[in-house]
């Protein structure tokens, strides 16, 4: 059985999290693994780095000034905050499209503030507050540059999620006709495919010099180094991809995505990490990443520590009171195995 945490109340085991690990060099040659490396995953946000990178190539970004903090939020599953809400609406006034433009949605945003001035105000929710609105901005923002329909461009045939769809191949080094789609909360193509070959794209982000198209090459540093300079665009405040990125420096990029999904890139070494907790349940994964990075050796002699309340967390009960705590429980295992085919 693939157990990666437990869950206590007290000292007795109340629950337990399953899940996967893949842990690939920038070759494709597959490192490290725990559970199942092959598991057929959605990503969901996870992606979103890479649904970016088409803003670059297509020249958007360039043609409407769009700077790291812009892109950094396209990879973004904000919180809703004042400053990740205005850049998105900058990048859709600078694209010549009104708010109303966003397929996304809405929900309650994160950041708790944000929603209690909109209560006090009597204004509604709109499409802004999504945590997706900086990546759909961006679709948006390429598809009025592309001179194609803008109205259509979260549907999987628009040419927005065709070259997204290609980058997703490109990257992850899987044929295109096995992706299998389905469609994310923010109402875009997402994408499945074996956890390891997410490991390897983020593996090939973290050492861009083995990707042979200089374009996407150059894109991808771009990217990475938005995500890198600006991490509080990726989540805001209290938010573990925002405090993973401070905390190493320079030297990772990650981004979660939803039913517990994390991918990494570590530029000092190369490698991607991928990790899936099976319930999709959300409390347990930041400890699973910390746990790998640990077993790993990547950030002990420091940025680990500064990650600590992520790592082992304590559970609390209503009025605050620590009644129990979350505990990692495996160990990576050393594989010698190549996705190539």
């Amino acid at each position: 059985m693939n157990l990666v945490a437990n869950v206590y109340r007290g000292d007795a085991v109340e629950s337990t999290h399953l899940g996967h690990v893949a842990v690939v060099d920038a070759n494709g040659n597959l490192l490290y693994s725990y559970g199942d490396p092959q598991r057929q995953t959605f990503a969901r946000s996870s992606m979103k780095p890479l649904q970016a990178i088409p803003i670059i190539e297509t020249g958007t970004a360039d043609r409407y000034g769009l700077e790291p903090a812009d892109l950094s939020l396209c990879c973004a599953s904000h919180s809703g905050e004042p400053r990740h809400r205005s850049r998105a609406m900058e990048m859709l006034i600078r694209a010549g499209q009104p708010e109303e433009t966003l397929q996304c949605g809405t929900h309650v945003p994160r950041d708790e503030e944000s929603y209690k001035e909109l209560i006090r105000a009597g204004k509604p929710l709109t499409p802004v507050y999504s945590n997706c609105s900086g990546k759909h901005s961006g679709m948006i923002a390429t598809a009025v540059h592309m001179g194609e329909d803008v109205a259509t461009y979260h549907l999987p045939e628009h040419p927005v999620q065709q070259r997204i769809l290609e980058v997703v191949s490109d990257l992850t080094s899987y044929p295109k006709e096995e992706i299998v789609l389905g469609t994310d909360g923010c109402g875009v193509p997402v994408h499945r495919l074996p956890l390891a070959n997410y490991a390897w794209a983020y593996a090939k982000m973290a050492k861009p010099e083995v990707i042979d198209n200089p374009l996407r090459r150059e894109a991808v540093v771009r990217i990475t180094d938005a995500m890198i300079a600006h991490p509080e665009m990726v989540g805001g405040n209290k938010r573990y991809c925002t405090d993973l990125m401070i905390a190493f420096e320079g030297r990772i990029f990650g981004k979660a995505g939803a039913e517990s999904v994390y991918c990494l890139g570590d530029r000092q070494t190369g490698i991607g990490i991928a990790v899936k907790i099976e319930d999709g349940g959300p409390r347990a994964i930041y400890a699973v990443v910390n746990e790998v990075l640990r077993q790993l050796g990547i950030g002990t002699e420091g940025p680990l520590a500064k990650l600590a309340e992520y790592t082992n967390p304590v559970v609390t009960n209503m009025s605050g009171t620590v009644v129990g705590r979350i505990e990692t429980r495996f160990a990576l295992e050393r594989q010698q195995a190549s996705l190539r085919v």
